[in-house]
């Protein structure tokens, strides 16, 4: 897939990005559901069948025909069984992320990464159906708009403090917000129902999708970390696993007794060739430095900061939530014309700019406020530093309170300072591990098959969780199973 971040980005996306600094218009409360029945006419969704280009430009499309054919050929079946039938949309996106998500504009999201850990059709099916069912079910409307809703998946919002949140909160609201979209245990509860309604409908075993459930309770645990998941916009809680187990047994039972596919070895063969994990292609941090292949790119991050990459943008954050740096392509015309939109876009007020250099590139830098969005807020400082490389334009963005920004805008500098042409050719040439499907030479467990295709030891647990198993699980000679690699 070719590489979306900055590309061809004007400074006008950055509205997008900061505009809720000086503006909290963009948040509309959406009205309180009031639950309908299932004979009820829908309204056609707001953007239904299209993806919100939001949230295309935060993680980008996957570029997989297999896979979009099977979302969209399931989530047409859905659809036409539901309880609210309406023009929805389905998409993969580019995202390594272990999420799914609905929007309350009638399209549902499925990352790469989660498509990953997937291990028959019954699992994605099942998940599928649960995410069409907070669509049917109106449990978006409870939520913010698709503005807000375009920051799913990022990690910075967990870890901005609440008076960062207020002073440079758009930011961390719309594009580095997670949490924006939870939903409450009756929610989830009416979703799983859905999920296990739908699935069977179209003809699959609703039983895996509570298996799929301890998947994902295992990646959070293997993890040991707060990077969001689908269980942190979809809250987890112990009983579910029996609960959606009884679901599906009864569900079943109602079906007469007709057979329900699972689709293991269908499912599996679908996602060979699937990115896994991080694209280092699209940018990777080692060392404390962010390192970009393909744009042959690098600069330094704060020491102890936190850091999350997407296609428009690789964004940083003060461990305590005190100040927030975002670099991001400008555009592709001069400096002048790059200041004054990034100035405009922020709203700036009484901005200061000189042109300089910076590690030998032309440079400008532009230091001002920013006005409050209410009267509540404090008013971010900002120190944007544009950087001319070639005939691209990229920007580093440092906000801060105004009380603190002397403290962070030494930090601010040293990543600009430090940005270089990459010429590391082990950097260069970093390539992402893919989804390979392989099946037992003979009567074995997951560990020895593991062994034989030269996965090593420390990945066995990692590789036993991607495949929905247990090292020791007996693998009959010829079953497929996943391990990943370059």
């Amino acid at each position: 897939m070719p590489n979306p971040i900055f590309r061809g980005l004007r400074t006008g996306a950055l509205l997008t990005l900061l505009l809720p600094l000086a503006s909290s218009s963009s948040l509309t409360d959406w009205a309180a559901r009031t639950p309908a029945a299932p004979s009820t006419p829908a309204a056609r969704p707001l953007q239904g069948a299209k993806p919100d280009p939001a949230v295309i430009a935060q993680f980008g499309l996957y570029n997989s025909a297999t896979l979009q054919n099977l979302i969209d050929a399931k989530g047409k079946q859905m659809t036409a069984i539901s309880d609210r039938p309406g023009d929805y949309g389905f998409t993969v996106v580019d995202s390594p992320v272990i999420n799914a998500f609905a929007t309350p504009d009638g399209h549902v999201y499925f990352t790469r990464g989660i498509m990953a850990y997937f291990n028959d059709e019954a699992q994605f099916a099942g998940v599928l159906g649960h995410e069409l069912g907070h669509i049917t079910a109106q449990h978006g409307k409870k939520q913010q708009t698709r503005s807000t809703i375009a920051g799913i998946g990022m990690i910075l919002g967990s870890v901005l403090a609440p008076r960062v949140m207020q002073s440079v909160g758009g930011v961390a609201q719309q594009v580095v917000g997670l949490g924006m979209l939870k939903y409450g245990r009756d929610d989830e509860n009416e979703s799983d129902a859905l999920g296990v309604k739908y699935s069977t409908k179209i003809g699959y075993d609703a039983s895996h999708m509570a298996d799929f459930f301890q998947t994902l309770s295992r990646t959070e645990a293997q993890s040991g970390s707060s990077i969001p998941t689908f269980l942190s916009t979809h809250p987890n809680s112990a009983d579910r696993y029996t609960r959606v187990k009884g679901l599906a047994a009864q569900a079943k039972q109602a079906a007469g007794g007709r057979a329900l596919a699972v689709n293991r070895n269908q499912y599996l063969k679908a996602i060979e060739g699937l990115n896994y994990g991080e694209d280092p292609r699209q940018g990777f941090v080692e060392g404390g430095v962010f390192y970009h292949p393909d744009l042959k790119f690098r600069f330094p991050i704060p020491s102890g900061w936190k850091s999350q990459n997407s296609p428009q943008q690789f964004q940083m954050a003060e461990p305590n939530g005190k100040a927030l740096l975002v670099f991001l392509g400008a555009g592709n015309g001069t400096l002048d014309a790059a200041a004054q939109s990034l100035a405009k876009s922020i709203g700036l007020q009484s901005a200061q700019a000189q042109k300089t250099t910076i590690n030998g590139f032309p440079a400008m830098v532009i230091e001002g406020d920013q006005a409050a969005s209410d009267q509540q807020s404090t008013p971010a400082h900002v120190l944007a530093q544009l950087i001319q490389d070639g005939q691209t334009v990229y920007a580093f963005v440092g906000l801060a309170a105004a009380s603190s920004f002397g403290t962070y805008a030494p930090q601010f500098q040293r990543a600009a300072q430090g940005y270089a042409r990459l010429t590391d050719a082990s950097k260069l040439n970093r390539q992402p591990e893919h989804i390979r499907i392989k099946a037992a030479a003979s009567n074995t467990t997951l560990a020895s098959a593991l062994a034989a295709n030269g996965i090593p030891s420390k990945r066995y647990e990692e590789m036993a969780i991607l495949n929905g198993m247990k090292t020791t699980d007996q693998l009959p000679k010829g079953t497929l199973f996943k391990v990943a690699g370059k």
